[in-house]
């Protein structure tokens, strides 16, 4: 049988306040949105931003991290994996499909002043129950007044 990968790195903010909630049999659930950006030139030779939406699904502990530590606007870098849902639409009984990002890796981007809540550098994995939490406890790195706002693009990234 052939090997295959499912495998999402994102790194984005978040579009609006999470959604918590539990399932019937007590496991906490918090569903977000992360907005991506790339910019590419048009046909003039203008750059143009397109923002591209993902859903994102965390579970258990790393849902409770969300509930705690994120809110509209925070910067996320995700790791997770790509799974498409489908169900049969009440109303219209159409068959409707939604795409998510299954989150298994967390870490908070942003400061407190920028969102999040909590201490930036915060990084939480959910890859294994058997595995240790990962908090990475130093100090968020000193930006420089000209650099805090400035976003990273295609022409930042050398390949």
């Amino acid at each position: 049988m052939a090997r295959s990968v499912n495998k999402v790195t994102l790194l984005g903010n978040v579009g609006k306040d999470p959604e918590i909630r539990s399932t019937p049999s007590g496991t906490m659930v918090a569903s977000l949105t992360l907005a991506t950006s790339d910019r590419q030139k048009d046909a003039q030779g203008n750059w143009q931003d397109r923002t591209e939406w993902h859903n994102l699904v965390a579970f258990t502990r790393t849902a409770e991290i969300v509930r705690d530590y994120v809110k509209k606007g925070s910067k996320l870098y995700i790791e997770g994996k790509i799974q498409t849902r489908s169900w049969d639409d009440k109303e219209s009984g159409q068959k409707r499909y939604r795409t998510e990002i299954l989150v298994n890796e967390l870490v908070l981007l942003s400061g407190r002043e920028e969102g999040s809540g909590g201490q930036g550098g915060y990084t939480r994995s959910s890859s294994s129950a058997s595995s240790p939490t990962n908090y990475d406890q130093r100090p968020p790195a000193a930006a420089s007044d000209d650099f805090a706002h400035t976003e990273i693009s295609d022409d930042d990234i050398p390949f």
